[in-house]
């Protein structure tokens, strides 16, 4: 047998080894994460902590704040869950405010964009406003929240916070965890305070807490001792769930189907956030049906002394209206100014959720 060339053996030993490099390196993985960022590429959004793709889209209009200058309230454009635009529909004016709000607002609206959370540094100079921006913010956020968890299964949990209630001794605002169509936790994010109602909200606010949670609606009993505080946080309790239903039905929860309609037929019920006006809030509820206003009502009007005339005539024909036109495009009742300015704002902010 004739004995191989050395030169022979060296070239098949090396063939050898460059098939064996060649192996292992087809068998790395086709993805590395640490090389990934380190060439200045993308994390993915749940590892970088950004909003899912697929989340809300359209407008999100937020609870207006109260501020000792006046009412501040910000609605958010979102595309994909993600916040494209953030603008104040209502900020402090007057006098020296509208400088500060000239000046402060629409770096807010900048860094609500950047930041794309609530999670903004106050501005300089205005920490009244900056404060009920951040506020009413996080409203809008819950709400977009709340809308978004809706298509993703009956499990989500979302987070719906309910209007804020003005009370004798101060406003009351609750936010609730809803998981599978149920309150799986209570709470007041806003509740009177000083003197005597600390130590009132300190023993009521639990109880009502646990009693939310326990009955799963706002059909609770008031906590003695504390009827006002008692009376505002059902009511925004109430508002909350009005949310959560609306917003479950818009998932495509619960929902009513008239005639072979199917999800064109679907039907949801609205809660507009509270518009203040000189002579009392008006807060407008909606029920949306195929798109459409099927019925309009306020929960709240100014009442007392004129007042109560001037709403019983006013509000049935804005109802009216609201059906009619299916907007907020409506004629101002003539007589009824600002209870009619205050229907529309409202009624804006229910169709902001609705999509319309």
């Amino acid at each position: 047998m004739r004995k191989s060339h050395p030169v022979r053996r060296a070239v098949l030993a090396g063939a050898a080894t460059v098939s064996g490099i060649v192996l292992l390196l087809s068998l790395k993985p086709a993805t590395d994460p640490g090389s990934a960022r380190a060439a200045g590429g993308q994390v993915p959004p749940a590892a970088a902590g950004q909003a899912p793709q697929g989340g809300v889209n359209g407008a999100v209009t937020g609870d207006p704040a109260q501020t000792q200058y006046g009412a501040v309230q910000v609605r958010l454009t979102m595309s994909n869950g993600k916040i494209t635009q953030a603008e104040a529909v209502q900020a402090p004016k007057g006098g020296r405010s509208d400088q500060i709000t000239a000046s402060s607002v629409p770096r807010l609206n900048q860094a609500v964009v950047a930041a794309q959370s609530a999670d903004v540094d106050s501005v300089s100079g205005a920490t009244y406003t900056s404060a009920g921006y951040k506020k009413s913010l996080q409203s809008a956020l819950d709400k977009a929240e709340a809308q978004g968890g809706a298509g993703q299964g009956s499990g989500q949990a979302r987070t719906v916070t309910g209007d804020v209630a003005q009370t004798e001794y101060g406003p009351v605002q609750v936010r609730i965890t809803v998981v599978g169509g149920k309150i799986a936790k209570a709470e007041a994010v806003q509740a009177p305070k000083g003197g005597r109602s600390d130590q009132v909200t300190s023993s009521s606010v639990p109880r009502l807490n646990q009693a939310a949670v326990a009955t799963g609606s706002a059909d609770i009993d008031s906590v003695s001792g504390a009827t006002y505080t008692s009376a505002g946080y059902k009511r925004s309790l109430q508002s909350a769930l009005d949310k959560a239903k609306a917003q479950g039905g818009a998932g495509g929860g619960s929902s009513q189907a008239a005639g072979s309609g199917g999800d064109r037929a679907r039907t949801q019920v609205l809660t507009g956030s509270a518009a203040q006006t000189d002579y009392g809030p008006v807060q407008v509820r909606i029920t949306v049906t195929g798109g459409k206003i099927t019925k309009a009502e306020a929960v709240q009007a100014p009442k007392g002394g004129r007042s109560d005339q001037i709403t019983s005539s006013s509000v049935p024909r804005l109802n009216q209206a609201a059906v009619a036109t299916g907007s907020a495009a409506i004629d101002s009742v003539s007589g009824a100014t600002y209870t009619s300015a205050g229907y529309k704002k409202s009624l804006q902010s229910a169709l902001d959720q609705a999509g319309g």
